[in-house]
């Protein structure tokens, strides 16, 4: 699979769906930064915080590369393709998107511990010039299941509903196998990540020793959210990234 560049953000990014892209990588004479909101802010007023700080940083919308965002609650397919048209309308409006062609990377997650009370924003990350920086990269959260498909999600889900430490294992592995994937596609391994997300409310430890630990994903540490995945079925989720400069703003 071929990168798609974005040439007005000041990256690449991995096509899937019309959500989102699969990740993003900067491009030479560029670099990610990834600011973190210090509470949820709710989508709407969340793009608004996000426009205006690409403006106080003389960044164009087009920069915004990667998203992190927290919902109250697993949706159904039907709602969770409802927010997703809503979501992607402001993305159209900011020429990030044209049709369903997405470019943006993105996580959205669950807490299942004080959620917030509508989809809201968690974190984002944007572009920024450099000549001088490493190589930066933000992998878009991935579950078990494949995500291009006609079926339901529940026909293509890793083990639907089985959550004893088999069907989780089984899960992880798929995960894991994705995350690699998209890591090799920016000549990328585990080694090159700043930071490793999981995503679930079933026991870690009955992957973490024997599948995440011995890959080198946990590295620099493992990020454990109590979060569940955004569709209703799904209970495992991961992403990484490599972004040296990360700050955390007020939400």
């Amino acid at each position: 699979m071929s990168l798609v560049e974005m040439r007005e953000g000041g990256y690449a990014y991995i096509p899937l769906v019309m959500q989102f892209s699969a990740g993003v990588v900067a491009r030479p004479g560029y670099k990610m930064q990834r600011l973190r909101f210090s509470q949820p802010v709710p989508v709407a007023e969340g793009f608004e915080k996000i426009a205006a700080h690409l403006a106080a940083v003389d960044r164009p919308l087009t920069a915004f590369c990667a998203c992190e965002l927290r919902s109250p609650a697993p949706f159904t397919e039907e709602t969770f393709l409802a927010f997703n048209r809503v979501y992607a309308g402001t993305l159209r409006e900011w020429g990030v998107m044209e049709g369903d062609a997405n470019p943006v990377a993105r996580s959205h997650v669950c807490p299942a511990i004080d959620p917030p009370a509508t989809p809201s924003f968690h974190a984002f990350s944007y572009t920024v010039p450099d000549d001088a920086a490493a190589p930066s990269f933000v992998v878009a959260g991935s579950c078990e299941v494949a995500e291009l498909g006609e079926s339901a999600y529940a026909d293509r889900i890793v083990r639907h509903g089985d959550t004893s430490t088999e069907g989780l294992r089984d899960k992880a592995r798929f995960v894991l196998a994705e995350m690699e994937r998209r890591l090799s596609l920016f000549d990328a391994g585990w080694a090159d990540t700043t930071a490793v997300q999981v995503y679930t409310v079933h026991d870690l430890g009955a992957v973490y020793a024997d599948l995440i630990g011995p890959t080198g994903a946990a590295r620099n540490g493992l990020t454990w959210h109590y979060n569940r995945p955004p569709v209703i079925g799904l209970d495992f989720e991961m992403d990484c990234r490599r972004v040296e400069a990360e700050f955390v703003i007020p939400g």
